[in-house]
Parts: C-alpha cells; structure tokens; sequence
C-alpha cells in the first residue's frame, strides 16, 4: 500500500507492542485504543495513538483489520537458481521496503545505504553486509530501521549471515537523495 499522506482512524482489535517514535520506545497499546494511521508504507505502520506517535510492524497489521504486508521474494519460482547478482537485485527491494516512520521516501531513494555487499556464502547462502547511516545521528529509530533490514534480507530465500552497520561517517546530506525523494517530499 503505498498511501503517502493517508489519514485513516482505527481501533486496536487487540493489544499490539508498539515503537515510540522518534525514539525507539517500547509501548504497548491495549486493545480498543483509538489510533490514526498516519503511514502505512513498506511494511510497517505509523499510528498516533494515546499522544504518540508510534511504529507498529507489518505482522502485527490484523490489530487494526489489515493483511501484512507482502515479501519482496514472493514470485521467486526456484530460490535455487538465484544467482548472486539476482540476490543482490532482491536485497535492494527489500531494503526498499523499509522507511523512516516519519519520513513517506524509502531508506535506498533517501540515501542511507552506503554499501551493499553480497558474497557467496557456505551451503548455497548468500552472506549480505550493508552499510547505513540515518538522516541524523541523534534518531533514537536507527536500531529500529537496522534490524528492519537485516529481518528483510534474513527473509529472503538463500540468506545467510546477514550484518547491517549503522555509521555516521561521511554524514547524510540530502545530496544523496534520489530525485525522486526530492519531488516526494518538496525539495
């Protein structure tokens, strides 16, 4: 669902764990509160819920009467012909899939991944490094967004070890942004 904007009222059908934003919080919301879906994009949720604003994972999407999201992987026919390039191509879809709650541009179109390193593991798998960096280095999200993706990558069929580094150095600038983030957000 890619609703950038999208203003949609809720209500928690069940008690759902929850992510304050922007800094990383653990809260958990009970059942009947009343939520406004704020971002549904990838495949997470960002609620304003009880004077927060909150990012709910894509699993957890039956608590306000959604289907999860979708894996980036799904039309693959046979994983075992995956070629490393092919795999590589999927790593970059999913980290596609993974946004700033607070920002509608995904972390590949705001430039935040630095290096996407894939190698031919053990056993078939392939070993996947990624080096990221958040728009500031003081968001309480980045461990949040880092395991986002390393979760995505280890999703995919022929995953192996997956590391993925946050790091501040060079620092973000919006010159890394796609042209496409630019229009998206007005820049």
């Amino acid at each position: 669902m890619n609703h950038m904007y999208m203003r949609e009222n809720v209500v928690l059908e069940r008690d759902v764990d929850v992510e304050r934003v922007p800094d990383g919080m653990p809260l958990t919301l009970p059942a009947g509160t009343i939520a406004v879906v704020t971002q549904a994009l990838g495949s997470a949720f960002t609620l304003a819920a009880e004077g927060h604003l909150v990012r709910m994972k894509g699993e957890d999407a039956d608590a306000i009467g959604r289907a999860p999201p979708v894996s980036v992987a799904m039309d693959i026919e046979d994983p075992s012909e995956l070629t490393r390039e092919d795999f590589e191509q999927l790593v970059w879809k999913a980290l596609a899939t993974c946004y700033d709650p607070e920002i509608p541009v995904d972390i590949v179109q705001l430039g935040l991944i630095y290096e996407c390193e894939v190698r031919e593991g053990e056993n078939g798998q392939f070993d996947v490094h990624v080096l990221m960096t958040l728009t500031a280095p003081g968001c309480g999200m980045g461990e949040v967004i880092s395991n986002e993706a390393r979760e995505k990558i280890l999703a995919l069929p022929r995953a192996g070890y997956v590391q993925v580094d946050l790091t501040f150095d060079p620092p973000w600038g919006r010159d890394r942004m796609s042209e496409s983030a630019l229009l998206t957000l007005g820049l």
